[in-house]
């Protein structure tokens, strides 16, 4: 039959799905993105998971949300609100309404619009669907678990398991209303549930029924294209953070010609990274989930010195935890490199939100002077390029590199652009000394970087360990002088680094007189904001910071050229007070810490204010 509803023609749309934790809004997110990137869309997400991970169902901090960003054009941020939201839920409609555009489209399951699930979420006496809070939206209420019940009938499943299905009915409704195809989810379900005869057949009848049913419905009465994106051609895939993360780390060891040895306990939102390297088997990738961080960095450190490249993974608490042993690693210079995936601190804090938590942490969070390399890359895509370049940093330069990414970039994706291998360059590891003059604590004049000896090798037999070494020799050393002198050369070869990563670029307005900095993961939401001020006649540019220790050779000079410095960060002023200590610069701090990546609404108000 020929469609007869209008088709517009968009340039881009923020879709978020939310619900209770049990409804499968993650794996429907995520498969609206997985194809929405096949297509050729540019695509930017946000997975919000619930507050409180064992939070009753029906509650609004049980509450999960996935927002997705698609575009005909580039873009850099998963959206500041969405045009619509699938609420199944009271809970879910509670938590995200204020969110949702005026004028935007609204869909409800009004199947679970129950008293029950009024009470769960503190409804009290409102009954959003019979008052006028939802007049300024498109409100399309549809019974989704009826609907979902009756397109698997004849499947062999219960009603419990048919419960399952109907956010795959949901999303078949966003399919026919962003003229996304079905064949790639199809295709998912069958590999997925390969062997459940029934579970296949009812999922795809509820993802074909949710689309049929907004073909057909007259309540839709317009579907929407969001045409191709123009990208640089080559091969791309939709990309997660740790996904990244963990091709990286196996990319190095390729480089390397090292067994990848990764030490890690599970901590959200880190776990994903051990769970995506142990499927590397095959690449000679060894992992080991621990008792506890302590045992996971020891065993990191242990592999270090038995030659691998070793990691380990965690988020803030986590950190702290491996503060000593970081500390051994930095005193017996070894190459480890350690990914925190920040959250929402202090404590166990808000363990599923993003928050740039642990700079200052990772900065000078040990005991004594203990300096090492901190990285942050900006990106989902550049956690693959940053834990290739953390990996080159800690064998080079043997010394301990953190490299710092966020629940943000960990979970968030976007288009990647697979690399060619061939085009990463093997890394330049220290040069194995002659057993004849082997002196374990020799440096290479350049980087002042030790060798670096496998034990068992005859001739290079030393003493190792977290007590203070003699210069060159390694002896342990109590000698004041020799104090200073090795806490001179572990900090000189820290700032070493900065020989071999590049200058800090400067985007926007050539001719500005304010600058606006960021790091890590805040770069699409300060990129987008500047973007934007530009487009609209106002002279400002930004800088963005990959690496934090040690900075950019050109960073002093490139901040003097500036009559203003904002610095944007989602904390209380971490990288602020960097700025202020080293380059002794007054700046203008814009700090957020709720849980929540910046809105470009937010950064454009308050940068207007400063121009």
């Amino acid at each position: 039959m020929a469609d007869v509803k209008a088709r517009d023609t968009i340039a881009q749309a923020t879709i978020r799905f939310a619900g209770d934790s049990g409804d499968g809004m993650q794996l429907t997110g995520t498969q609206f993105t997985n194809t929405s990137a096949v297509i050729g869309n540019d695509i930017s997400t946000f997975p919000d998971f619930p507050a409180e991970i064992r939070a009753p169902a029906g509650t609004v901090p049980g509450v999960s949300g996935f927002q997705v960003h698609i575009a005909s054009q580039d873009i850099h941020t998963p959206g500041d609100r969405p045009d619509v939201l699938v609420a199944m839920n009271p809970a879910a409609l509670k938590a995200n309404i204020g969110d949702l555009i005026n004028g935007g489209l609204l869909i409800l399951n009004t199947d679970s619009f129950t008293k029950s699930n009024y009470k769960k979420a503190e409804y009290g006496d409102v009954d959003p669907l019979n008052d006028t809070s939802l007049d300024k939206y498109r409100t399309v209420k549809i019974p989704i678990t009826d609907l979902t019940h009756r397109a698997v009938e004849g499947t062999g499943l219960n009603k419990k398991q048919a419960d399952r299905c109907k956010n795959l009915f949901a999303l078949g409704i966003v399919y026919y209303l962003y003229d996304r195809p079905l064949e790639i989810t199809l295709d998912w379900i069958e590999h997925k549930f390969a062997g459940k005869t029934e579970i296949i057949a009812a999922n795809q009848a509820a993802l074909k029924a949710g689309y049929n049913f907004a073909d057909t419905a007259e309540i839709f009465t317009t579907h929407y294209s969001v045409p191709e994106a123009d990208l640089d051609k080559g091969n791309y895939r939709s990309i997660t953070g740790n996904s990244a993360v963990a091709m990286g780390f196996v990319a190095a060891s390729k480089l390397a010609n090292k067994t990848l040895f990764y030490g890690s306990y599970p901590i959200t939102p880190a776990s994903d990274v051990l769970h995506e390297l142990a499927r590397f088997r095959h690449f000679g990738v060894v992992t080991f989930q621990a008792e506890d961080e302590i045992a996971a960095v020891g065993s990191a450190i242990g592999a270090a010195y038995g030659g691998a490249l070793a990691l380990t993974g965690t988020s803030g608490p986590g950190l702290c935890l491996k503060a000593e042993a970081v500390g051994l690693a930095i005193m017996t210079e070894l190459p480890l490199v350690i990914l925190d995936v920040q959250r929402a601190g202090p404590s166990t804090g808000m363990p599923t939100k993003t928050e740039q938590s642990d700079l200052l942490q990772a900065m000078y969070g040990r005991n004594g002077d203990s300096p090492l390399v901190v990285l942050a890359p900006a990106t989902p895509g550049e956690c693959f390029d940053f834990a290739v370049e953390a990996s080159r940093i800690a064998l080079e330069h043997m010394t301990p590199v953190i490299l710092l990414t966020d629940g943000y970039l960990g979970n968030g994706s976007e288009p990647w652009q697979i690399p060619d291998l061939d085009s990463l360059k093997p890394f330049n590891l220290p040069a194995s000394p002659d057993p004849e003059t082997f002196q374990p604590y020799n440096r290479n004049p350049e980087t002042l970087a030790r060798s670096w000896v496998v034990p068992g090798q005859k001739g290079m037999e030393h003493r190792i360990g977290g007590l203070e070494k003699e210069d060159v020799t390694g002896n342990v050393c109590y000698d004041p002088d020799n104090h200073q002198l090795m806490t001179d050369i572990r900090k000189d070869k820290v700032a070493r680094v900065a020989n071999s990563i590049p200058h800090l670029e400067v985007y926007g307005d050539a001719d500005a007189d304010v600058l606006v900095l960021g790091w890590g993961g805040t770069y699409g939401s300060l990129l987008t904001s500047i973007e934007q001020l530009n487009k609209d006649g106002k002279k400002v540019a930004g800088a963005h910071f990959r690496y934090l220790n040690p900075f950019p050779a050109n960073t002093k000079e490139l901040l003097s050229r500036y009559k203003k410095v904002i610095v944007a960060e989602l904390n209380t002023g971490q990288l602020d007070v960097m700025i202020r200590s080293q380059f002794v610069i007054d700046t203008i701090p814009y700090f957020k810490v709720q849980g929540k990546p910046f809105q470009m609404s937010e950064l454009t108000e308050f940068i207007s204010q400063h121009l």
